[in-house]
């Protein structure tokens, strides 16, 4: 179901160190806002958490379903011509939001949208389509294509990430993160802990769900919230703790024990 036919594009690996940016790409939209460091650098959220912020099981398709055994995942039926979305449980209005959306690549067929969508976004729609970014209550981004979709039967879609030529894909891997800051009021995704740039801009003021839509039959997709930021200034502990680490960096964290510290304090630096 929504079979793919491959195409003779050069790969793009987003981990090449030598792929310079063009000259317009070079502003902050392609640099890592230092909270988003800050929430990656910090444990992730409990399982009772991730379960409150996963899939809607009330907010569905009725071609998809959430899994008794793993509530993270949903599954979708084998229906013919059919595209299938679902929201999250909890619509986001302020703070920094990080999410990690697991879809193998072989499951992802013709059409594969991961994004954001207002409480009124359809949910089903006849046909193989990008059925999230269709109209103007949710904003996605295409896997497969490297496109993004607002509005889309009115609006052109855009290439992301956004340095990419004309003759080059980006294969987006199993396993990504979606990076919803709704202080900023902008969307950006994440691979393999290189941040991709802003897709989307505008977005504060709503209330914005998680949400994919897919074609393929029996795919299951996971979405395992990671952490959270309130807009209010961090502690001076908590930004003391952050250079601490970025000090030591990620290779070295396992060093903190061995610190001239105070116990509670190294216990502190380590989340403990």
């Amino acid at each position: 179901m929504g079979q793919r036919v491959a195409v003779g594009l050069k790969t793009v690996d987003v981990r090449d160190p030598y792929r310079p940016l063009r000259h317009e790409q070079q502003g902050l939209d392609y640099c890592k806002p230092a909270r988003l460091d800050m929430l990656l650098d910090m444990p992730p959220v409990s399982c009772e958490v991730q379960l409150s912020n996963s899939w809607n099981n009330d907010d569905r398709s009725l071609n998809v379903f959430v899994k008794e055994d793993d509530k993270l995942i949903f599954h979708r039926h084998p229906v013919a011509q059919s595209t299938d979305g679902i929201r999250g449980k909890v619509g986001y209005t302020r703070g920094l939001h990080v999410w990690e959306i697991t879809w193998a690549m072989r499951q992802r067929g013709t059409h594969a949208v991961v994004g954001v969508a207002t409480g009124d976004s359809p949910l089903h729609s006849v046909g193989y389509t990008a059925l999230v970014g269709s109209n103007c209550e949710s904003w996605g981004w295409d896997l497969g294509r490297n496109k993004l979709y607002y509005d889309g039967k009115n609006q052109p879609s855009q290439t992301y990430p956004a340095y990419l030529e004309p003759h080059e894909t980006f294969i987006v891997p199993d396993a990504f993160l979606v990076v919803l800051d709704m202080d900023e009021g902008t969307l950006s995704y994440m691979v393999d802990g290189h941040y991709l740039g802003i897709a989307y801009r505008g977005l504060k003021g709503k209330k914005l769900y998680p949400i994919v839509s897919a074609v393929w039959g029996h795919c299951e997709i996971r979405l395992r919230y990671i952490n959270g930021l309130e807009p209010e200034p961090l502690p001076l502990m908590d930004l003391c703790r952050r250079s601490v680490r970025v000090a030591l960096s990620k290779d070295r964290l396992n060093e903190i024990q061995s610190l001239p510290l105070p116990a509670s304090l190294k216990s502190y630096l380590a989340y403990q």
